[in-house]
């Protein structure tokens, strides 16, 4: 099928034997169908591009959500400078606060500006790899698992567009 320059017809096999694969119980291993049920459900086997923007979609929501309720700091921590002087050389010691957690009641912290920065923080996690925005503990580790995650859902969305616009 692909010889002949058939892709939807080599697509519709391809998706075929996927299939086969993740349902055969005696041949495929346990740990190769649960891979193929993710890819399965995540993308379509890599062609369904709806699907992989769906997920993708779903969890950048997620991730602002939660960058909203427990992320970001309270404040935003304002760098201080204290200079010291040592003979003829000038020490500059940052002593910026620590993050501290929000707290309060959600209404709070569902506020637009800490959408906006939630926001920026996701979309630079997701395809620019820094952020910069001084994070809680609990938002840094949020910000890593999104940056595990959300880039995988982009690439799979990605393929499916790929395949997609190829037929």
């Amino acid at each position: 099928m692909e010889d002949g320059k058939n892709e939807p017809g080599a697509a519709d096999f391809y998706y075929g034997e996927c299939e086969m694969r993740r349902h055969d119980k005696d041949g495929t291993s346990l740990a190769e169908r649960a891979l193929l049920t993710a890819y399965w459900a995540l993308s379509g086997y890599g062609l369904r591009a709806l699907r992989a923007l769906g997920w993708l979609l779903g969890a950048l929501t997620v991730t602002i959500a939660a960058l909203m309720l427990w992320g970001l700091p309270a404040e935003t921590p304002k760098p201080q400078f204290i200079g010291h002087w040592a003979g003829p050389d000038l020490a500059l010691v940052d002593d910026a606060a620590t993050p501290v957690n929000p707290s309060g009641p959600w209404r709070e912290r569902l506020s637009t500006e800490r959408f906006e920065k939630s926001l920026r923080v996701v979309i630079n996690s997701v395809v620019f790899r820094s952020s910069g925005q001084d994070l809680t503990t609990t938002g840094t580790y949020i910000e890593m698992a999104s940056r595990l995650t959300e880039p995988v859902l982009l690439g799979l969305a990605v393929l499916a567009v790929r395949s997609r616009v190829k037929r």
